[in-house]
């Protein structure tokens, strides 16, 4: 049983899928992309610095657009796969994958997304940090305690949990989990996301989601907030406000798929995040990714 996995926001890198857009048929999610953006999405990937391509609102949809292209380019050359599951924004290029949603509609909810957590993200002063060498309870616990905010928010292997909060709880809880003897690792990002401090976003959000046709997937679909298979479809817009705001349960996510027969994980998009979250987290599972034309070797 094979999966397709689609990265999230942290991955980019200036230059990401300009081999893909070399392609027509690849180049035309790009030209969907930039239409309904409003916005030349082949200057986003290729031109900009990388400190102005980490800005929510240029990474999110680059991001999902390479994801989509590097995909369309496996198919092209024949592969099939029997479930879908992305990390944080990497699931809206999941719903588009297994035919939940249009390209176009993709493009609608990321731009919506990206735009409103951009404006929490500056209105609510947040941030991040992974945890590692540590169980996801010990954060969780730790987190609890904590004076200022702060809370487990990704869940991607059993060594490490991303939290997010406050910049004082991140702070806070960053000292108690280098005393333990952890690895902890501030990340590059705009605000405390999958926190209640996006809690604005959420409700933003929801407005634009409402407007979108969703449609059952034709394949099985993995969700971050329930953790596993999503059989329930009808109410997504509700579902993916509370994705904004409710934490990534990436390592129930893949024993779920493990469980259900999966053992083979093709990350699509910029880096190997994902594909290093497989290896760590499961065994007797093959993983790897395409980022580039020449990852469809391992096709």
């Amino acid at each position: 049983m094979t999966i397709s996995l689609f990265s999230g926001q942290g991955s980019q890198y200036t230059g990401m899928g300009k081999d893909f857009a070399e392609v027509p048929e690849l180049r035309s999610i790009i030209d969907t992309g930039s239409e309904i953006l409003e916005r030349d999405l082949m200057a986003v990937l290729t031109e900009i610095p990388q400190e102005e391509l980490s800005l929510t609102i240029n990474a999110q949809p680059a991001i999902m657009t390479v994801s989509l292209m590097a995909l369309e380019a496996a198919k092209q050359k024949g592969f099939t796969f029997d479930g879908v599951a992305g990390h944080s924004l990497g699931e809206y290029a999941a719903m588009q994958a297994s035919g939940m949603i249009t390209l176009e509609d993709a493009f609608r909810l990321i731009k919506a997304r990206a735009e409103a957590m951009d404006e929490a993200a500056r209105t609510n002063k947040g941030t991040m940090a992974a945890v590692m060498k540590v169980a996801p309870e010990t954060v969780e616990e730790v987190c609890t305690k904590a004076v200022n905010y702060v809370a487990a928010v990704n869940y991607n292997s059993p060594v490490q949990t991303v939290i997010a909060g406050t910049v004082e709880g991140v702070e806070e809880v960053s000292e108690i989990f280098k005393e333990m003897k952890a690895r902890v690792v501030p990340l590059s990002v705009a605000g405390a996301f999958h926190s209640k401090l996006m809690q604005t976003a959420a409700d933003k959000f929801y407005e634009t989601a409402k407007t979108i046709t969703f449609k059952a997937p034709e394949v099985k679909y993995y969700s971050n907030v329930t953790g596993g298979e999503l059989t329930d479809f009808t109410d997504m817009p509700a579902l993916l406000a509370k994705h904004i705001v409710s934490p990534v349960r990436f390592t129930s996510e893949l024993a779920a798929m493990q469980n259900d027969g999966a053992d083979r994980f093709v990350e699509f998009g910029a880096g190997k995040t994902l594909t290093g979250l497989v290896k760590k987290t499961l065994k007797d599972v093959t993983a790897f990714n395409i980022e580039n034309m020449d990852g469809l070797s391992n096709l």
